[in-house]
């Protein structure tokens, strides 16, 4: 779970260009944003943000004060998301995996539309730290067959030292016009 004192991911920030010309037309969503460091990142660029979690606190802490739309809900819930296809210029998702529900956040782009994902590998175990759980991490080169429908623009995989020692996969892709 995200602290509120969490910076962004270094790779969202890497990609603060392509992710804010892309988002200026349309909306973008962090999909199960915890406290909201994305979202507030984005907000914070100009761009038009829902914040979606399950975890109504947190959601409070983002609601009317950041520029950010909030909406509750499950990001696991086997319905779907109340949202439509094609809703999103841009999706975050940051630490947090659910392989069954890929396919399903993937359609929420808009064509041209931009994925930025990054979550824990199963090499994050030997920290010591955060999920243990394989269903919650990646194997090896795993994210981008996660999104068939979408061309990876750019996939980093490795161990992170800032801002917190981290075994990260990360993926930006984009939705096919």
């Amino acid at each position: 779970m995200a602290d509120a004192l969490d910076p962004p991911s270094p790779f969202v920030l890497r990609h603060r260009e392509r992710i804010a010309e892309r988002g200026e037309s349309g909306r973008c969503l962090d999909l199960a944003c915890g406290r909201g460091r994305h979202a507030r990142l984005l907000a914070g660029w100009g761009l038009r943000v829902i914040g979606f979690d399950r975890n109504r606190e947190f959601l409070g802490s983002l609601a009317g004060k950041t520029g950010v739309e909030v909406v509750a809900g499950d990001a696991e819930d086997p319905r779907g998301l109340p949202f439509s296809p094609a809703t999103f210029a841009i999706v975050v998702v940051t630490r947090f995996l659910n392989r069954e529900r890929c396919r399903d956040w993937e359609t929420l782009l808009e064509p041209g539309g931009l994925l930025v994902y990054e979550t824990f590998r199963d090499r994050q175990r030997e920290l010591g730290r955060g999920p243990r759980n394989p269903d919650f991490l990646l194997g090896r080169d795993e994210l981008p067959t996660l999104f068939p429908g979408l061309d990876p623009l750019d996939h980093r995989e490795g161990l992170r030292e800032t801002p917190r020692r981290e075994w990260v996969a990360a993926l930006l892709a984009r939705r096919p016009d």
